[in-house]
């Protein structure tokens, strides 16, 4: 490209948000809409709904904190609807570098301070690595090796929000909301995602879902390929330690049709499996590029039979793959999976189909350091929704204008966050007076899991366009 940013860029955002406009519902809604995902857009430092409303509106502020205060919590439109049309309008965009490759489930935390915030309680928090109080959202995201996009959100609502009817009218949860754990909450999106006719893929997920066996055959019940996390306990069968048939009739009875362990039949742990395979079992493999230098580690794979409660069957489990990885230097194997690639893949093939789960991660790490995924202020269950929905639709579409930057494109420089009005400074703000004190700052903010990473490249984000600058806003992708 010979000029990378000019106008077109900002008739594709309004071309981008008249499509969402067709499916939001009301005329009326297509101001607020522009503007809340302009805000979103906006290198600001917090995308709540008052610092947005200051800056994509500085002369009337107040009334644009109503507009976009009533719109994102108050407005009756479908996040389904709106994600569906979103999908559509980026998937094209990433299956421009090939075709999508994989269904990615997940879910990310927002910790949360008191309990009157929809679904908040004590609970795990990847962001904090520990139990505390926080919202938990689950959700299921398209991907190939250059781009992911999720296209399912919805929020986990713990057992006793679930039960308490007051709590529930308040916050505005519908009536068909119940209580469903995190993996059933998954398995419905990945229904949903089929019934729409996405472009498919292999599902991947950690080992919070993926020692779910409910979960897993529910994934093959749709005739889908699953990549599944597991711990090192999970039980399974082998070739050479096959599962026992059921038990002889004796001629009295029922003829015996469950499968019945004995001494001599038990199945072994994945751990157990991986320790006692030999040397030349164990392949290095290198599955893509990193920042510094290509990512590899050992790998071994063996053709197993899950036997989780297996003794409820009449008949062993299909056979899967178990795949195991065991960094040099480390102890014991870091991670396992389950999975149902079939048995002629190439054995690089499925360790980096199984290693794309890292796009998910990149996804929530741009989401929530960018466009503010977890800076929404209110209670309520649709505000939380709404919200999110807005934040993927932003993401859309930087998505759709990476796609239009070929490899070698110029590195673009960044946009000056717009002044916000004299004098005006946020509710949430510190006092002018109060001094930080690094001294009592014991307790470092973690990344967005457990794990430490070098924070990515800034993300493409819209220009202001203010009275005293009339040209064309003007945005940059990484």
């Amino acid at each position: 490209m010979s000029q990378l940013y000019d106008a077109s860029s900002e008739e594709r955002f309004r071309a981008f948000v008249e499509e969402l406009v067709g499916v939001i519902g009301h005329a009326d809604r297509a101001g607020p809409l522009r503007d809340y995902c302009t805000g979103l857009l906006l290198p600001a430092e917090r995308k709540s709904v008052e610092p947005m409303a200051a800056i994509t509106a500085p002369s009337r502020v107040a009334a644009q904190h109503q507009s976009l205060l009533h719109f994102v919590g108050q407005s009756n439109w479908s996040d389904v609807t709106v994600l569906a049309k979103v999908s559509a309008m980026v998937a094209p965009a990433i299956e421009s570098s090939g075709p999508i490759e994989a269904w990615i489930i997940d879910d990310t935390s927002f910790p949360k301070k008191g309990k009157h915030s929809v679904g908040v309680a004590r609970q795990y928090s990847g962001q904090l690595g520990k139990q505390d109080n926080c919202q938990v959202a689950v959700s299921l995201s398209i991907a190939n090796d250059a781009a992911s996009l999720p296209v399912a959100y919805r929020l986990y609502l713990p057992q006793d929000w679930a039960d308490d009817p007051a709590r529930r009218q308040k916050a505005g949860v519908p009536e068909d909301v119940v209580f469903k754990t995190k993996p059933m909450i998954a398995l419905d999106q990945i229904i949903a995602a089929c019934d729409a006719g996405l472009p498919r893929g292999v599902v991947l997920m950690d080992a919070g879902y993926g020692a779910v066996t409910k979960l897993r055959s529910g994934v093959t019940a749709l005739r889908l390929t699953y990549a599944a996390g597991i711990m090192p306990h999970t039980s399974m069968w082998t070739r050479d330690n096959p599962p026992p048939s059921p038990r002889a009739w004796s001629g009295r009875g029922r003829p015996p049709k469950l499968i019945r362990r004995d001494r001599e039949h038990q199945p072994a742990s994945a751990r157990t499996l991986a320790l006692g395979l030999p040397d030349d079992a164990w392949t290095e493999i290198t599955w893509r590029e990193g920042c510094d230098e290509p990512l590899a580690s050992r790998f071994a794979r063996v053709r197993v039979r899950p036997a989780h409660r297996d003794y409820n069957l009449g008949e062993a489990r299909p056979e899967e793959w178990l795949l195991i990885e065991w960094p040099l230097g480390e102890d014991e194997p870091s991670k396992y999976w389950l999975s149902t690639f079939s048995e002629s893949i190439a054995f690089e093939r499925m360790v980096q189909l199984t290693k794309m789960r890292w796009r998910i991660e990149r996804d929530y790490l741009e989401l929530k350091q960018e466009l503010g995924l977890g800076h929404y202020e209110g209670r309520g269950w649709r505000g939380f929704h709404h919200h999110a929905t807005l934040c993927i639709a932003s993401y859309g579409f930087l998505i759709a204008e990476r796609a239009r930057i070929p490899p070698s494109g110029p590195t673009p420089t960044e946009c000056k966050t717009p002044d916000l009005p004299r004098g005006r400074r946020s509710r949430s703000a510190a006092t002018p007076t109060r001094t930080a004190r690094a001294e009592l700052d014991r307790d470092r903010p973690k990344t967005a899991d457990s794990r430490t990473r070098t924070r990515s490249r800034a993300m493409s984000l819209l220009c202001k366009q203010t009275p005293a600058n009339p040209k064309p806003r003007r945005f940059m992708t990484q």
